[in-house]
């Protein structure tokens, strides 16, 4: 069953066409990425998605329910949310401070125990409850921005760059983290830079260049497939 359906999206930045009439499906339970060079149109079609940026035309159903033009606060109420680039924790606020705003939709008894289970997923975070997030280090963050955004109980989960700027070591844990929020049954919609770890932890991906989708297949085709591995791999082609 598809969970989102994406039909000619279009996102216009005055004369500039962003998002040339994207076409993509995500079924409930699946971790798909799209990937693509800077500027290619990907964080445009986030935001677009979830509502941060209008679209020009075209259709964003989610849960078989048209949603182009609800508010964006309602979305995250309804299941769909964004860990956007950049984090974008609280910094002035503490861990536990952050990971409650994550939870502040809800009204079920089940925070604590939510709570809980982000420690036992982020363990560097029980640590730092007490910090605050604008002391910790980008991985810290990353992790906390995932975190936040679990407390809310997505069903659809929606991450924009989550190894931009981090150490090797990290975004293998990152995207490890990622990996595992989808087996416990989290659907994902996963843009990422790091094409060949995307595509390792996805059932399937996206290409998106100059704002089209050049190339959709599973995972392993798209590994496989010699333009992308000289394009996003850094291969020569076969």
């Amino acid at each position: 069953m598809s969970l989102l359906e994406v039909e000619g999206l279009e996102v216009h930045y005055g004369g500039i066409r962003a998002v040339k009439g994207v076409d993509l499906v995500v079924d409930e339970g699946e971790l798909v990425c799209l990937i693509g060079a800077n500027g290619a149109g990907k964080t445009s079609t986030l935001k677009a998605i979830c509502g941060l940026l209008p679209s020009h035309s075209g259709s964003v159903r989610y849960s078989g329910q048209e949603i182009s033009k609800k508010p964006v606060y309602e979305l995250p109420r309804r299941g769909l949310v964004l860990v956007p680039e950049g984090r974008g924790v609280f910094p002035q606020l503490t861990v536990a401070e952050n990971l409650a705003m994550g939870a502040y939709a809800r009204r079920d008894g089940d925070v604590a125990r939510d709570l809980e289970r982000m420690h036992g997923l982020f363990p560097r975070l029980a640590e730092r409850r007490s910090q605050t997030a604008g002391t910790l280090s980008g991985g810290e963050q990353q992790m906390l921005a995932i975190g936040r955004a679990l407390m809310s109980r997505p069903r659809l989960l929606l991450l924009d760059e989550p190894s931009m700027g981090l150490a090797p070591l990290m975004v293998a844990k990152i995207l490890e983290i990622v990996r595992e929020i989808a087996r416990q049954g989290v659907t994902i919609l996963l843009v990422e830079q790091n094409a060949k770890l995307a595509l390792e932890i996805a059932g399937r991906g996206y290409v998106m260049e100059s704002g089209v989708l050049a190339l959709a297949a599973d995972s392993k085709s798209l590994l496989a497939d010699p333009r992308v591995r000289q394009a996003y791999l850094g291969e020569g082609a076969a």
